[in-house]
This record gives structure tokens, C-alpha cells and sequence, in this order.
């Protein structure tokens, strides 16, 4: 198998079947391999019986060959030209939000604010400790 299906040729083979994932396609009488459902064209493929049918016969790219398991990818989409994106107005980015950033109007120790943690930590040992916080 492996020696007559190299990666990178191009074949025309025939679709023998359909699934959800994508299209079984024979090389020749003993030898069949995929097409993913990402690889029948280029753009997004809902369903791919859209695209294919049992008996169509296809141009397909051999994307990779597993001799051991026994598996070919096939590409249809790699044996076709990308299609041109049409140049599109320049979109605008979308804003950033700006966080509003709370700033203390006074220059005294005060416990609110940013603080690091450690600075905190001392605060947070001692009010574990006091009685009256201590939920009952």
C-alpha cells in the first residue's frame, strides 16, 4: 500500500461512502483512504453530502500513509486553488475597557487601597485572633 500511494501525490479516485467526518474515497480496487470533512474544500462544511456523493469521482492529495494501521488521509481541498478573499474595509478594533483605578485623596496610613500582602497579613492574623469578630 505504502509503496504505491506516496504522500504528497496526487490521485483520482472514486467516494464509496459518506459519514459525519468526513468521505471514504478508493484509490483503486484493494485500497480506499479519508477525507476528513475539513479537508473536502476549503471554507466550513456543515454536512458532507453538500459537497459529495457516493460514485463522484474526485482529484485527491495524499496527505499521509499508515501501512501499519492501514489508514491513507486524502485531501481534496489541498488539489484546489484557495479561493481570493475579497478585500474588506478596514474593521475597527474593538475597545479596550479601561479599569477604573480607585486613587486614595488622602496621604494618611489608611487600611483601604491596594496593599501588598504582606503588609496585610500582620492586619489578618490579628483580627483572627480577636474575640468580637469571631462568628458565634
Amino acid at each position: 500500500m505504502s509503496e504505491k500511494f506516496e504522500v504528497g501525490s496526487v490521485v483520482t479516485g472514486k467516494v464509496t461512502g459518506i459519514q459525519a467526518y468526513g468521505a471514504f474515497v478508493a484509490l483503486d480496487e484493494s485500497t480506499q483512504g479519508l477525507v476528513h470533512i475539513s479537508e473536502i474544500t476549503h471554507g466550513y462544511v456543515k454536512d458532507v453530502n453538500e459537497h459529495l456523493k457516493v460514485g463522484d469521482e474526485v482529484q485527491v492529495k495524499v496527505l499521509s500513509v499508515d501501512a501499519a494501521a492501514g489508514k491513507i488521509g486524502l485531501s481534496i481541498r489541498a488539489t484546489e486553488e484557495a479561493p481570493e478573499v475579497p478585500a474588506s474595509p478596514a474593521k475597527k478594533a474593538p475597545k479596550k475597557r479601561q479599569a477604573a483605578i480607585k486613587t486614595s485623596t488622602t496621604t494618611n496610613d489608611s487600611t483601604e487601597g491596594f496593599n501588598t500582602l504582606k503588609d496585610k497579613l500582620q492586619e489578618w492574623i490579628e483580627q483572627s485572633q480577636r474575640e468580637d469578630l469571631i462568628k458565634k
